[in-house]
């Protein structure tokens, strides 16, 4: 892999990574409901989901979910219910004052992974994530060479990039919290990134 191609590589992502999403917003949340590590856990679970849409990039999976047009409403549809319910069930943990990640109603079969599988499902199911890899990460490859491992190659350092930002981001949010602590705080953090992640899941549901 020639490094000055990872490197533009990564100067074009990192705009994209900044701009706060799903991930960012489920940080957020974890942070404020639960604890500092509840965040690191959503963090590393976003890196994990976007290492999946590598995979399938790298064995032309991704491509074939994309050129069809029934597979990708399919793969946008289920992004955007995920987020939906995911966004519902904390606006009614905070009506109730408790933590998503602890209710036992309403729960899916990853729930019990708590921040790290929210992190990895809401990414998994993010067809925008995928289009990353059919995107962005071919202007990127030499086509002289094998193509896994230049998307391997890639794909760390896009992961580092979204890694170095929500830490960094999980730090902000879990030094604000020691700083106003207070259940309405919570409560009023939890409802907003419930609002937010179900607005995300019907622009995903909705997205042409």
């Amino acid at each position: 892999m020639q490094w000055h191609l990872v490197f533009g590589f990564v100067a074009a992502v990192t705009p994209l990574t900044l701009i706060p999403g799903t991930s960012f917003t489920l940080v957020t949340q974890q942070v404020i409901a639960g604890s500092r590590f509840d965040g690191v856990r959503a963090a590393f679970g976003s890196a994990c989901g976007l290492l999946v849409h590598a995979t399938f990039a790298a064995v032309g999976l991704s491509a074939l979910v994309m050129s069809s047009a029934r597979a990708l409403t399919m793969v946008k549809l289920l992004g955007g219910i995920y987020l939906i319910w995911l966004g519902v069930t904390m606006w009614r943990s905070a009506r109730r004052g408790v933590e998503p990640t602890t209710r036992r109603r309403w729960r899916l079969p990853w729930a019990q992974l708590g921040g790290f599988g929210q992190g990895l499902w809401s990414n998994v199911l993010n067809p925008k994530a995928a289009s990353v890899y059919l995107t962005l990460v071919p202007q990127f490859l030499t086509s002289s060479r094998p193509i896994a491992p230049q998307i391997a190659t890639l794909a760390i350092a896009h992961i580092a990039v979204v890694l170095v930002w929500l830490l960094f981001w999980t730090s902000v949010i879990a030094f604000a919290r020691t700083a106003i602590d207070t259940p309405r705080f919570r409560s009023g953090m939890t409802r907003l990134a419930g609002a937010v992640l179900v607005a995300f899941g019907v622009r995903t549901a909705a997205a042409s």
